[in-house]
């Protein structure tokens, strides 16, 4: 668990990777029986597993970018290369009845824009994980047609920074201060920073999911994820600043440092369905369609204990999303397959709520794959992917303006006179890409 750092700059923050064999088809998997991957993908295709036992696992690395171009200027991310991962056991209970075991990352985050960047005080930096353990059991009901349920234990953490005000409006508190210009900041720097850390608690969810082998050439699968909340009840703040911003501002902002926050995030619930076909022993070609209830998304509530004047209330407004899958293999030889797809996630991002930690936008997503199998049971899979976004513009960010709250604590009227709003915005165009290669493997007896 210590090796999964699943920074993912995925759609939102939702994780795709959950499996390299099945990348190289575009993460279909819904229709087919996968062994223990099953736990994950479809609950009641487990049950159609024809080996006693299985264990699998694979593992990504995401390299992802991003850039944002505000009034001409690029601005590009600096991201670490992310490696959501993925392990699965399944074993037969009865000979109609199957048990099985996965540990995987459901959702991650991970951006780094920089200190000290027009955006800042939407997002410096941020890296979300998220973990979940399911177990699951799967039935065959009679000859084909099987159904299977699960419960994951889920948890994660969160680690943000974010510029606390902007250097332009807090220029202008200097100004009416008559201090030098000299003191002033420089476009993009930010006078004050924060960081917000925490973990969650522990979240429960289920899944469920039937699998029906029609005929030999034809099989359906559908499989539902719950939504799940994860909620940090005591997360802790650090305050850094630039400049004179220390010297005007900690008496204030310090405070900060000896409280402790409560935010919550939600893993949106899933709805996938899928057909499989085989025209033959060596071909399997699989479509799939996913449904995402982004619709949970609406706000990011930042609260803090005792401090209510700094608590943040963020519009998100996000909406459901879809993603599509289509993916083919063939089995060159007993030993070697070979496989391509792609998937298109669809953007869940409202343009007008729009926040630069998770620069969303609807994406295209060919891969392709192959597995070997040096040994008897003993597969070894390898897959890449290539994510290329579609982009978006003039998405708009909102964002509080402490330097105003400041300005009209000292004196009423005073934040209004300097020219400032009690809320700013930030609007920029965004495109994103990034790389997956992956590596896997299974044993099955």
């Amino acid at each position: 668990m210590a090796l999964t750092a699943a920074t993912a700059a995925a759609e939102g923050y939702q994780v795709n990777t959950y499996s390299a064999r099945q990348q190289g088809m575009g993460m279909t998997g819904v229709a087919t029986p996968l062994g223990a991957e099953s736990v994950i993908f479809n609950p009641g295709a487990l049950a159609a597993m024809t080996d006693r036992f299985q264990i699998s696992g694979s593992l990504s690395a995401i390299s992802a970018h991003a850039t944002a171009t505000h009034e001409g200027t690029e601005y590009k991310s600096d991201n670490d290369i992310s490696t959501p991962m993925n392990i699965s056991a399944a074993f037969r209970i009865y000979n109609n009845f199957y048990a099985g075991l996965s540990f995987y990352t459901p959702a991650g985050s991970g951006i780094n824009w920089g200190e000290n960047w027009p955006g800042a005080v939407l997002n410096q930096s941020v890296t979300i994980k998220a973990f979940a353990v399911q177990p699951t059991i799967s039935w065959e009901i009679i000859k084909g047609l099987s159904i299977g349920a699960g419960v994951s234990v889920n948890w994660g953490s969160v680690d943000l920074n974010k510029a606390l005000m902007t250097g332009a409006s807090f220029n202008r508190l200097l100004a009416a201060q008559g201090l030098p210009a000299e003191v002033y900041y420089r476009d993009n720097v930010a006078p004050a920073s924060v960081n917000l850390n925490g973990n969650s608690n522990l979240a429960v969810g289920w899944n469920v999911g039937a699998f029906w082998q029609i005929n030999k050439q034809w099989s359906v699968g559908a499989a539902f994820r719950s939504k799940v909340k994860l909620t940090v009840e005591k997360g802790a703040a650090a305050v850094s600043y630039n400049g004179i911003a220390e010297q005007l501002m900690a008496p204030t902002l310090d405070y900060l440092n000896h409280t402790n926050f409560k935010a919550s995030l939600p893993e949106p619930y899933i709805f996938s369905a899928g057909v499989a076909y085989r025209p033959d022993s060596r071909w399997l070609i699989e479509a799939d369609v996913q449904l995402n209830g982004w619709n949970t998304y609406k706000t990011l509530d930042i609260e803090f204990d005792e401090l209510e004047s700094f608590n943040q209330h963020l519009e998100k407004n996000y909406s459901n999303a879809m993603s599509y899958k289509l993916g083919a293999q063939y089995t060159v030889t007993p030993r070697l397959d070979v496989r391509a797809g792609v998937m298109v996630d669809c953007s869940p991002c409202d343009t007008d709520h729009y926040n630069p930690e998770t620069p969303g936008q609807t994406r295209i997503e060919p891969a392709v794959g192959l597995s070997f199998r040096p040994l008897k049971g003993l597969s070894v899979d390898f897959s890449f992917m290539y994510i290329q976004g579609t982009g978006v513009k003039n998405a708009t960010g909102q964002y509080d303006d402490l330097v105003y709250s400041v300005a009209e604590q000292l004196a009423p009227g005073m934040g209004s006179l300097l020219g400032l709003t009690p809320q700013g915005t930030f609007t920029a165009d965004y495109k994103v890409h990034a790389f997956i290669p992956a590596i896997g493997l299974s044993y099955s007896f």
